[in-house]
């Protein structure tokens, strides 16, 4: 399945009823370069979503395995628009760091050039935000 933004590969999971409020649907996916996140629905794929722990390491090595992982996919996916998505943002952040991940490691690790949003200002923003 590819993304319908940017054509690459996508990695799509099932999100945990604590977590729908912050995503586009209970099966979502997220692209391997830009970092959006979408319906799974939107795209064609063999692979369906499941309530297994999703495999980020495609999009990143740096991504955590379980709802860490999934609440910091949700929220690289709103980091496109930080100031509209600013609450969900700091949800998603706290769910992971509750879920054992060290969130400002993860955005610090984090390597997508090609990202939809510009990942080092959004780090910064990220330290002074949360």
């Amino acid at each position: 399945m590819s993304c319908p933004h940017c054509d690459a590969p996508v990695v799509a999971f099932a999100v945990p009823p604590a977590l729908r409020e912050h995503a586009p649907d209970s099966s979502s996916a997220i692209c391997t370069r830009c970092l959006r996140t979408f319906p799974a629905d939107d795209v064609p794929t063999d692979e369906p979503a499941t309530a297994d722990a999703p495999d980020f390491t495609a999009v990143d090595p740096a991504f955590p395995t379980g709802e860490a992982g999934v609440a910091l996919a949700l929220a690289c996916g709103q980091l496109e628009s930080l100031a509209l998505n600013r609450a969900s943002i700091e949800a998603l952040v706290e769910h992971a760091e509750r879920s054992g991940a060290d969130a400002f490691a993860f955005f610090e690790r984090l390597d997508a050039p090609d990202a939809a949003f510009d990942l080092e200002r959004r780090r910064s923003a990220l330290l002074d935000m949360v």
